[in-house]
């Protein structure tokens, strides 16, 4: 299927690494002019020519930190107009509630939220002004069951529904779309050492990590396994391409069946 994504300007935020590496390697793959913002110079350059690789648009990085407002600025004056925003970036801990102390509630929220909020209002007047544009919020499954242990992301995760939502609604009669994507527990480098970190036994094989890990925590998944950075990478393009122009102020699960449908 041709998502006829070739001419557009996508920016990915978090993009480095992860699921947000691997959606903006399968927008460039399908045309999309790539443009991925990133702290750290090294890391940048090396997603940059991973992206590239067997890449139809153009890749480029913007060497900016946009969890921070001087960050967000400098890529909004470096790219002044953008076709598709994906709010990606965000980080994630394990933590009893009551030791989150309120600098990591307020460090969540402005890095997770924050983020997005800043360059969906940087790039939201423009898209409606030219009638096209795709924001897409890349939430999760725990902004709708939220671990106990991870209370303070999960409550960022919910925010970006209501956000999200809350710009759909200023795209009423346009072609402009804002929706939340949900992934579920996706494999990463990083989300193979959370599990780790919750194992009973650290020293187990990764496989036996990951089967340990469902069995204990995410018994009521109906995958069953780690989801894939490029199963979460499809559904994006999708939702960014105009061929989903139906889809519209939407909380899309890819959460491997762990929300159950009444949720």
């Amino acid at each position: 299927m041709d998502l006829q994504l070739s001419g557009k300007t996508a920016l990915i935020t978090g993009a480095t690494g992860g699921i947000g590496l691997e959606i903006a390697r399968v927008l460039a793959a399908e045309g999309a002019s790539v443009v991925i913002p990133g702290r750290n110079k090294l890391r940048l350059e090396a997603a940059v020519k991973t992206i590239s690789l067997g890449s139809e648009g153009r890749v480029r990085g913007i060497e900016a930190d946009t969890s921070t407002a001087a960050g967000a600025a400098v890529v909004a004056e470096e790219l002044p107009e953008v076709d598709i925003l994906i709010n990606n970036l965000g980080i994630y801990e394990v933590k009893p509630f009551a030791e989150i102390p309120d600098e990591d509630w307020l460090r969540y929220f402005e890095i997770n939220v924050m983020g997005g909020i800043r360059l969906s209002r940087a790039y939201l007047p423009g898209m409606l002004k030219r009638d096209w544009g795709r924001i897409i919020f890349i939430s999760s499954e725990s902004g709708l069951m939220t671990p106990s242990v991870m209370a303070h992301y999960g409550m960022t995760k919910t925010a970006q529904l209501a956000v999200s939502r809350g710009l759909a609604n200023e795209t009423s009669g346009t072609g402009v779309t804002v929706n939340a994507v949900l992934p579920g527990p996706t494999r990463s480098d990083a989300s193979i050492g959370f599990l780790r970190s919750l194992s009973s036994n650290p020293e187990a094989s990764d496989a036996q990590i990951e089967s340990e890990f469902f069995k204990t925590h995410r018994s009521m998944s109906l995958l069953q396994r780690l989801i894939l950075p490029d199963e979460i990478a499809d559904l994006v393009a999708f939702v960014s391409s105009p061929r989903s122009a139906a889809t519209n102020g939407a909380a899309i699960r890819a959460d491997g069946g762990v929300i159950p449908t009444i949720a």
